[in-house]
């Protein structure tokens, strides 16, 4: 059974740093596309990084350039750096996984909530401007 557990949210002021970290247990990291997604309260929950390797990595617009999604496969544990952070950042994020075996094309699918079946609990970000 897998399972994801985020943890690093916390509160920040416009154009600070966080570091969110998602764990995954029951299987190894390595065989599974990894996504961040983020959620505001009243919004939809939109997709904010993906990767599956080192050249396979996809960013949403609104973070290119700010955000960096990095795994680290020996600790089982993929990161989120979120600098530069802004106040429309804020809300809960969400650690999403999809084991890339079962996808025809063997790379990570596009960057929405439908594509992935394991998800964690989520870590909540707030930016003060």
């Amino acid at each position: 059974q897998v399972q994801l557990v985020e943890s690093g949210g916390g509160s920040v002021q416009a154009g600070g740093s966080l570091r969110l970290s998602c764990k995954l247990s029951g299987n190894a990291v390595s065989a599974y596309c990894m996504a961040w997604f983020r959620q505001a309260p009243g919004t939809e929950r939109e997709g904010v990084a993906n990767s599956y390797s080192d050249t396979g990595v996809t960013y949403a617009e609104s973070v290119k350039g700010r955000f960096t999604i990095s795994r680290d496969n020996a600790k089982n544990i993929v990161y989120l750096h979120t600098n530069n952070l802004k106040p429309e950042d804020a809300g809960m994020y969400y650690c999403a996984a999809r084991r890339v075996a079962e996808l025809d094309a063997k790379r990570c699918p596009v960057l929405e909530r439908s594509q992935y079946n394991y998800w964690g609990q989520g870590t909540h970000v707030t930016v003060s401007s």
